[in-house]
This record gives C-alpha cells, structure tokens and sequence, in this order.
C-alpha cells in the first residue's frame, strides 16, 4: 500500500547527523558519494523497517563507509598528498636532555623526516633543491695521521728535560687571531727547545676583554696534549721570577725555523727568558714535516675550548640539531669590518657615510691597499658579502626556502635592518642570542672572546658552513672541518661572482646557474697543500697532517 503523501500539518521528524572526518570524505570516490547523496528508488514491496529513512541503516552504510575509508587511508594514501599541516605539533628531542619549552617556542624547526620525505617524489625521483645542498663532499678516504719522525721523537727526549730557559709569548687580537699565535708560540718554544708559559692574552682593546688562558681553552688539557712535544708550565719557576726576560719586536713576517734559531738561540741561552709579542703571520707557513704536524696537533687537538664555554656551545648547537640538519652562516656585517676593509654595508647613503666618515678619522684602521678604491675592492674580492648577496648565493646554491640557519658574528650595521634580505627568504635563521635561555649568556655579556668562541663551536657542528668573508675564523674553521672528515664547507667565490651580481639584466635562471657551477669545487673538497706555497697547514691539512687509508698501509 502506497505510503500517504506528508501533510503540512504532519508531524516534523528528528534528523541525526554523523560527523564525518574531511580526510575520508576526500579520499572517497565521486561514486561512493553519489551512493550518499542519492538514495536508489525503493520498490512498494519493501516495508518501513527497511525504509531508506531508517537511521538504523543510515548508521550501518556511514560505518561500513568510515571503515573503507580509514583502510583507505591506512594502506593506499601518499601521505604527501594529504591536505595535512607539513609541520604538526613538534615533539622534537634534544640529544643534549629535555628542551625547555623556551627554546621549542623560539625555533620553527621542520622534522628530518618530513625533509627526507620531501627529498624524493611519487615515482621516487630526487629533488635536487634538498638532497644536493645538504650532501657532504668525497673526502677520498683522507684521515688525521700525524706520525712524527725518529728524529723527531728522539729530540724530544733532551727537549722536555730542558727546565732552565723559557719563553713567554704575550697573543693579541680576537680569539682566532690569538689561536693562531698560540700555536705559533709552542712551535717556537719547540724550535729553541725551551719552555713555554701559558701564552698571556693582551686584553682587546676595541671589545675591552680580560679573559684569560685558562677562560677560553682547558688548560690541564693543553698540557696533556702537548706533553711528548713541549714542556708547558702555566707561570715561571721562582728560579726565573727575579730574572728580566729579553723583550723582542722585531720578528719579520713568515721567519723560517732557520731565522728563529740565528736571531733567537743564543739571547735565550743567555739570558734564560725570552719574551716575544705580536707573532701574528711571523712564523712561516713552509716548515719540515714534523713541525707541520705539531701545528695540526697544537690546533686540532690541544687547544679545546674550556668546560663551561664547551657546555654551552653544545648546547646551543643541540637545540639546532635536534631537528635535523643546519647551516651556519659568519657574517661579517659590523661596522668595524666595513671600516677596516674599506668597504660599504650598501644599505642606505646615510649608514654608507657613517662608515666613509669613520675612515676618514681613523685612516689607520684601514688593513692593505689603501691606494684601492671601493669599487676595485669589491671587484677584487676584498668585501664582506651583502645580507643580499649571501641571499642570491644560497638561492643559487639550492639551499632550501626552509633551512634552518646558524648565524655568527657581531651586530650588524644597521641591526634587523641589514639582516632583511635574508631573513624574508630564509625565515628561519637564529643566532646565539635567539636560542639561548635567559641567563645563559649573562655571565660572558662582555666576554667577546668568549662569544667568538661560542659561535666558533656552534658552527664547527653544523652540516654545512658559509664565510661571507675571508678571516680567522673562516680559516681556522676550513681546517678544522677538513680535519673532522672533510664537512661542507662552502666557499664564496667573489672575485669570479660578483660581476653577475651587478648585471641587472642576467636573468635570475641564468645566474643561479652560473653561480653553482662557480662552486662546484669549492665545496670542501680535500685540497692539496703541496704545490700552495705560503698557504697555511691549518687550513689545508692534507697531506702532512692527514693520509689516507691507501698511504697508511705503505707506511
């Protein structure tokens, strides 16, 4: 019997609604929603118990649905492909311990896996804007092998058991300007055969530190090290104390072995204390073998940082790999450096007086070439790159739009202002000050020493490393990054880049070309020392102070 037609006067009826997730919904086919939204006809035959008005049955059809659909999702569904956030909730630990919830909320760190996920499509093909950036160098099997000589080790015995003359050497500048002289000093002490006292750190006149030897570095450790090579004592001897040290200033640039031993034996056997200062670049790059290696040796392995600077260097370098890996960036951006190289920041005409007229007052800040103007400096390769010039590099170079980045270096000239370029195409980008806790960095607030060293550790650790400018760091950086296995290390290639940076007219596709294909060999791939006469040992230390696995079994 056919069923009354509804009157308005009818009784309305209570309708039920399911939620339904939007994800399953969208993983359904245009026919199983159809099979929803169009009920099929009912025959007269069929009674009201199985009515397509029924919840009953509307209950069991959404649930069998629900349930293909979850199958669906579980088994067949990309998950690239789901209309999902890219970065849900991070949970990220920290190998360091448990992260505080500060610094979570300070970084906006993407998981590693979701970056090896994006690393290839569908059909697994690459996607070389992720996997090229991040893949480290061919290190050819290269290893630290410092091996001395017999002679070497038999010399050593009558050195060590020398106690009777000394050398005192007093380390100016920043703290890898004074690196480089401390390892300096012990290959000195080592060719006069005398003994060193813990190299005394002038204090900086421009940042006013007072640290001391023992601030920075681990003392105790430095010995040790050190202990088969040179005697290291951290004062004189009271047998020494009354005695007046000859001072010497007259150390020429690059002085060979031959030189220090003619000009420098014979007052220290004399007079028992020799005092030497200012030996930046005064001991030549060309040394015998063994004397190359103990420079490898004084600079891979003694001079560790001291605990605490250690501790929180680790620290700050966790919290950026905790979620994967990180590139760190030196910029050399302060209004100090642009003085001093005579360069222009480039930013406004007003910031580009400020320096001009700083130069003006101080024309002995100005380091080299003098007679160049700035226009020929930046074409020689002799200006700290732009925030938009390292920009232009990273994108060229394929870096990824959401790579985590590691600044170090001082404030720039301009503040946030001259950091603009870089952070609008690379939003994630912090320095120490932005993942430290508060107080971490209140106790070295006016340590600068102390924050080169921070930054120097923070970047040792990252999988790829980019000097905007050439300097102590960046050099001392390149060896030892070598030394631990040959780790990315990027570097700029001005002298040859910098003309396309001015075409305005260079389309952007040809430039990024052009420019990564500058680099291909720049990318801390092991570089011969042999045949770079005057290059320094610690940055390049192949092949006197590492070997690889094919020569080690020769020898």
């Amino acid at each position: 019997m056919a069923l009354p037609k509804n009157s308005n006067n009818s009784t309305k009826k209570k309708v039920s609604y399911i939620s339904v997730p939007s994800q399953i919904i969208n993983s359904l086919s245009s026919s199983s929603l159809q099979s929803l939204l169009v009920s099929p006809k009912k025959s007269s035959r069929c009674t009201n118990r199985f009515s397509y008005r029924n919840p009953r049955i509307w209950f069991l059809t959404l649930f069998l649905v629900s349930l293909f659909g979850m199958l669906k999702l579980g088994f067949n569904v990309d998950p690239i492909s789901l209309p999902f956030s890219r970065h849900p909730c991070s949970t990220g630990s920290f190998d360091g311990g448990e992260v505080e919830h500060h610094a979570v909320s300070n970084l906006a760190f993407a998981s590693k896996n979701d970056m090896q996920s994006n690393s290839s499509s569908k059909n697994g093909t690459s996607l070389p804007a992720e996997g090229d950036f991040w893949k480290q160098p061919d290190g050819l099997g290269f290893k630290p092998c410092l091996g001395f000589s017999r002679q070497y080790r038999k010399d050593s015995n009558s050195i060590l058991k020398n106690r009777w003359k000394y050398l005192l050497v007093v380390v100016s500048g920043g703290m890898n300007q004074q690196r480089n002289q401390i390892v300096d000093a012990v290959i000195i002490a080592r060719i006069l055969g005398a003994s060193l006292v813990v190299p005394v750190l002038q204090v900086n006149v421009i940042w006013g530190d007072e640290s001391e030897f023992a601030d920075i570095f681990d003392l105790e450790h430095f010995k040790n090290v050190l202990s088969d090579d040179v005697h290291i004592v951290s004062s004189l001897p009271s047998t020494h104390v009354m005695t007046r040290p000859v001072e010497e200033k007259r150390t020429p640039l690059h002085a060979s072995p031959q030189w220090i031993r003619a000009h420098y034996l014979k007052r220290i056997n004399r007079e028992r204390v020799l005092l030497l200062r200012g030996l930046d670049s005064r001991l030549s790059n060309d040394l015998p073998s063994d004397l190359q290696k103990l420079r490898c040796k004084v600079a891979f392995q003694a001079l560790k940082f001291s605990p605490r600077i250690l501790e929180l260097g680790n620290k700050l370098a966790s919290r950026m790999l905790s979620e994967g890996q990180y590139l760190s960036l030196h910029l050399r951006m302060e209004k100090d450096v642009w003085v001093r190289t005579g360069c222009l920041p480039g930013l406004t005409p007003e910031y580009d007086e400020i320096v001009s007229s700083e130069r003006q007052r101080h024309p002995e800040l100005l380091t080299g070439r003098s007679n160049m103007t700035y226009n020929e400096r930046k074409l020689a390769g002799l200006c700290p790159l732009t925030a938009l010039e390292v920009t232009r590099l990273l994108k060229a170079l394929e870096a990824p739009k959401d790579a985590r980045i590691y600044w170090a270096g001082g404030e720039p000239l301009g503040g946030k202002e001259a950091l603009e370029p870089l952070t609008k195409e690379f939003p994630h980008l912090y320095n120490k000050h932005d993942l430290a806790l508060p107080g971490e960095l209140e106790p070295f607030a006016k340590k600068a020493s102390v924050m080169a060293a921070i930054d120097y550790i923070v970047c040792e650790k990252s999988d790829v490393f980019i000097p905007s400018h050439g300097g102590n760091m960046g050099h001392a950086l390149q060896g030892q990054r070598a030394y631990a296995g040959h780790k990315k290390y990027i570097t700029p290639n001005k002298r040859q880049m910098l003309p396309y940076f001015m075409n305005a007219s260079l389309p952007e596709s040809d430039f990024n070309r052009i420019v990564k294909e500058l680099h291909r060999e720049s990318l801390g791939q092991p570089e011969l020392r042999t045949g770079k006469g005057g290059k320094d040992v610690t940055k390049h230390p192949v092949p006197e102070c590492m070997c690889s696995d094919k020569q080690q079994q020769q020898e």
